[in-house]
């Protein structure tokens, strides 16, 4: 049975879908069987994969019911595209809505070990599907001013879904990405984070680059196109690891990468 991890982010340009391509990179590459799942109407995970435009059926047909969850795996990814707006709006009018992606991911969990969810760039109805069919939230943020109120919103989602729709959806962590640990401004924002959430805040933080863009136009992995800043990547993979249960031996298969 899968360990499935929402990730999401109140807002867009917190580095959520480069998270979700390279982690999803790491851990195939250390043989963790695992699903990307791209729940974003604008279908950037699906592009960092280099899917086809015309893929189908997408993530868009699971949620309307036209098509299964196995049936719309593309190279281990369910892709998405603009017509999931569309679906989402029919969501709205469907009783049981927020389980929908819950019941459709569970047809497919036996078969991998990690599914992870880019959440779109918002809170609303597709994230708390996500939430209520995921084990772990994992919330990306900006190492910026607006940071806390940010992860903090992204929070009150999670309790929601966690209180009235799946008691077992417990917090993975929260990443600070885009982040330039030698100045003041990142640093205070950090600090604020680590003043509110803990250890749950990630030891590592993602440096920001214009290579994550260059690397996103190629479809090539930030790990081969700048291995030094993919390597910040291969230490978040190792605390996500290390938090969560059964994985000892991808851990320790992810050590030899390090």
């Amino acid at each position: 049975m899968a360990q499935t991890i929402a990730v999401l982010s109140q807002k867009g340009g917190t580095g959520k879908t480069t998270t979700v391509r390279t982690l999803t990179d790491v851990l195939r590459r250390i043989d963790v069987k695992t699903l990307a799942v791209d729940l974003d109407p604008q279908g950037n995970l699906s592009d960092y994969f280099d899917l086809p435009p015309d893929s189908d059926p997408t993530i868009a047909d699971v949620l309307s019911g036209t098509s299964t969850a196995a049936e719309a795996i593309h190279q281990d990814t369910i892709p998405a595209s603009l017509n999931l707006a569309e679906a989402e709006l029919m969501l709205g009018g469907k009783m049981g809505r927020e389980m929908t992606l819950r019941r459709a991911l569970g047809k497919v969990s036996e078969d991998y070990e990690v599914i992870l969810i880019d959440c779109p760039p918002s809170l609303g109805l597709l994230t708390v599907n996500a939430l209520v069919a995921a084990d772990y939230a994992l919330v990306t943020a900006e190492a910026q001013y607006f940071a806390l109120q940010g992860v903090e919103q992204a929070m009150e989602v999670i309790e929601l879904a966690r209180e009235s729709l799946n008691d077992e959806l417990s917090l993975l962590g929260v990443l600070m990405n885009l982040a330039d640990m030698r100045t003041v401004h990142s640093r205070e924002a950090r600090a604020s984070l680590q003043e509110r959430f803990g250890e749950k805040v990630l030891d590592t933080a993602v440096r920001g680059s214009i290579a994550y863009a260059e690397s996103a136009e190629r479809a090539v992995s930030i790990l081969d196109h700048r291995p030094d800043l993919g390597a910040d990547y291969l230490a978040v993979a190792a605390e996500i690891l290390e938090r969560l249960p059964g994985m000892a031996s991808a851990r320790d298969r992810l050590a030899k990468l390090l």
